[in-house]
């Protein structure tokens, strides 16, 4: 496609007057455990992709790929480009995004899912890195409850998130048959802010520009983050989603929301989400996390992890302890705690003394449903979105539901 075909012209950006990092520390992606320059494409800020995406300013990054806001010369619009490090096996996501695709439906819950609006690949020293074109969202969960200094969001706010939420995993469960695997805040976007909004945020990176990093051959940049959009987070990242009617036992999800099943390595099915819409929730209205967790060595201990969710649900039942690979490490063959950890004193009733909203205890209740030692005991997302606690108040509301900042 040639620029003249271009509905918009490419931005010119500085090239000095930016904040110089010292190049001898570390930031960003080089941070990573898995970090090899090799593997990451250099992307330089005013960089045009498949001859009609500029890169304007990093967004994020992790161990798969470094996420760019750009705009879409020929549509004259903002996309993300999530631009993958190299090497076999990174069409993953893609596949999936492809799958759903490919699924005529009129489930609501499939808006709820970022969208995929484009890919291509880049070829660079010989090395090939795909490039995923996504819908601009806003910030992730995580940091806006970041940006407001920690505090979380009224249980009527949260029910509106998590019926949001469990509507896409619906979707995503019983129409395409995938489980998403990796459900945090990090992973929940807030929607596309105005257009006004990401126009500011482009001027803001031409007259304002991150601080970075240069190197030999690239340029490390700091990370801009996106502004709010208006409404209820959407569902991201399928990059480690997989599909349903497969068996699994790998180690999936980050370690604090992982699954009784995850900890004990045994095979898992999709009510591993169901378990960290519940996590998501809590961490939603509390300041306190559920789980405190110990980190040895830079590993997480699984066996401070167990005994914590002993305190808080109480001992699995016989049944669950039979199908767990791993069980026999924490119980004996009666399934008594062998006491290799102490449990804490750690209780749901004393957690909850900083929540903000009525019927807390209704709260611990819905819980206490999807946080069931047994897969097997858990609700469905469709069950757990039609629990009479989160439906609580849904039909008598006059106005649209609660944003995530409307407390």
């Amino acid at each position: 496609m040639s620029s003249a075909e271009w509905k918009s012209s490419p931005r010119a950006f500085r090239t000095s007057g930016f904040e110089l990092l010292d190049p001898r520390v570390k930031i960003e992606e080089e941070t990573l455990p898995t970090y090899t320059p090799e593997k990451y494409y250099p992307v330089r800020q005013g960089e045009i992709f498949n001859e009609r995406y500029q890169t304007l300013a990093k967004v994020g990054y992790g161990v798969t790929s470094t996420v760019w806001l750009a705009r879409d010369l020929c549509e004259s619009t903002y996309v993300i480009l999530k631009i993958y490090v190299s090497g076999q096996g990174r069409e993953h996501e893609l596949n999936v995004y492809t799958h759903i695709d490919c699924i005529e439906t009129d489930h609501p819950g499939k808006k709820f899912v970022r969208k995929l609006f484009d890919h291509f690949y880049v070829d660079k020293c010989g090395l090939r890195h795909l490039c995923l074109v996504h819908q601009p969202l806003g910030v992730n969960t995580s940091d806006f409850l970041r940006l407001r200094n920690g505090r979380r969001v009224t249980l009527e706010s949260m029910k509106s998130i998590i019926r949001q939420l469990l509507g896409a995993l619906d979707f995503l469960h019983s129409v395409a048959g995938l489980i998403h695997t990796d459900i945090q805040l990090n992973n929940l976007l807030l929607p596309t802010p105005s257009p006004a909004a990401l126009s500011a945020f482009e001027e803001q990176e031409l007259h304002r520009p991150a601080p970075r990093k240069i190197l030999g051959d690239r340029t490390i940049y700091t990370t801009s983050h996106l502004p709010a959009g208006d409404g209820l987070p959407l569902l991201s990242d399928l990059g480690e989603a997989r599909f349903g009617d497969e068996d699994h036992s790998e180690s999936i999800m980050p370690d604090y929301y992982r699954a009784p099943e995850v900890i004990l390595k045994s095979n898992w099915d999709y009510k591993v989400d169901i378990w960290s819409v519940a996590m998501v929730a809590w961490d939603l209205v509390s300041p306190n996390t559920i789980i405190e967790g110990k980190v040895i060595d830079g590993i997480f201990d699984d066996g401070a992890h167990i005994a914590e969710l002993v305190a808080l649900l109480g001992p699995p039942p016989p049944e669950f302890l039979k199908k767990m690979d791993m069980s026999w490490v924490f119980w004996d063959e009666s399934g008594n705690w062998k006491n290799l950890v102490p449990l804490p004193d750690r209780m749901f009733e004393k957690l909850v003394v900083n929540i903000q909203g009525e019927d807390v205890e209704g709260l611990l209740g819905w819980l206490r449903r999807a946080l069931q030692w047994d897969p097997a005991d858990r609700p469905t997302a469709l069950e757990l979105l039609m629990d009479p606690w989160l439906m609580k108040g849904l039909k008598l509301r006059k106005r649209p539901e609660d944003k995530p900042h409307d407390d």
